[in-house]
């Protein structure tokens, strides 16, 4: 059983404090991650305005959001606008692929592709994608091979836009399977690495699930037979989850299961499916997210 491994960096202190923490357990065990990495302003505080809608309150108390992140990515960003953790940390997000780990795109500015993704043209959503990309090249040395929307938010015309882009593959909705996306009946040329597992603050603080059982809960949701993707993020177990994360790893492998980077799981030896991305919901999170949908 071979687990995807993708790792999320929204923020400046996710980068510089929760990237060389997992750096360094992987490392320990010898293993390999994709990390989708935030480039821009970290503006995440500004998400404090949600607190007004009930559903966010909840969710924020439910996963105690002030002792899991802290002040530092919960007000960052919240009355003007944010540290450039691509030009401040790059040499994190470097030290990230030379280690051998894949490094990819996450967004320009994660607080505002979440948040105004419905308000943006297609002369918008290039425009933050050609700025994330431009800044990860120059911290890379070399163009990134694959790309994650923030909070799953994708619609078709970021589709059309990261094809113009030269991504081996995209990880931007939830589904069973890797899949060739259609947009108005065209079959897009980059695969679609869905993540299959529930997050961290999706779980905890629901149905019973707490610290103590999470790992446990999170393996008996693995499949088998089929494909399995993991998101962690670097702000939470690569900081206050760390020895938590620590611990599923090593359950998984005392198990006989492996971790590998999303890339593994895009090369596929026949014809991937083709499926479509549409809105859904999931238990756990507030709003909106994209689904793998059948296609025909």
């Amino acid at each position: 059983m071979n687990i995807g491994l993708r790792i999320d960096v929204d923020t400046f202190r996710g980068t510089q404090v929760g990237v060389p923490n997992l750096l360094r357990l992987l490392g320990d065990r010898g293993l390999k991650a994709t990390f989708f990495f935030s480039v821009g302003p970290d503006n995440m505080g500004r998400h404090i305005w949600r607190l007004l809608r009930p559903q966010f309150l909840f969710k924020m108390l439910r996963t105690r959001a002030a002792s899991l992140y802290g002040p530092d990515i919960l007000l960052r960003g919240t009355f003007g606008t944010g540290p450039m953790i691509g030009e401040k940390l790059g040499d994190i997000i470097k030290a990230a692929a030379d280690a051998g780990h894949e490094a990819g795109l996450h967004d320009w500015d994660h607080y505002t592709w979440q948040t105004h993704l419905d308000k943006m043209d297609r002369a918008a959503v290039h425009d933050t994608l050609k700025k994330g990309v431009d800044t990860l090249t120059s911290i890379l040395g070399t163009t990134p091979v694959c790309s994650a929307v923030p909070a799953w938010r994708c619609n078709n015309t970021v589709l059309l836009e990261k094809n113009r882009f030269p991504f081996r593959y995209n990880s931007d909705c939830r589904g069973k399977s890797v899949f060739k996306p259609v947009v108005e009946g065209q079959t897009l040329d980059q695969p679609q690495v869905p993540v299959t597992l529930p997050t961290y603050d999706e779980v905890i603080g629901r149905n019973g699930i707490t610290n103590k059982n999470f790992n446990h809960h999170m393996i008996e949701q693995l499949d088998i037979t089929g494909l399995n993707v993991l998101t962690i993020h670097a702000e939470s177990e690569g900081i206050a989850c760390l020895e938590l994360f620590e611990e599923f790893i090593d359950r998984v492998i005392e198990l006989g299961g492996s971790f590998c980077p999303l890339g593994e799981l895009a090369e596929s030896p026949g014809a991937l499916p083709r499926a479509t991305v549409a809105r859904g919901a999931l238990p756990g999170r507030e709003g909106w997210l994209s689904v793998q949908s059948v296609y025909g």
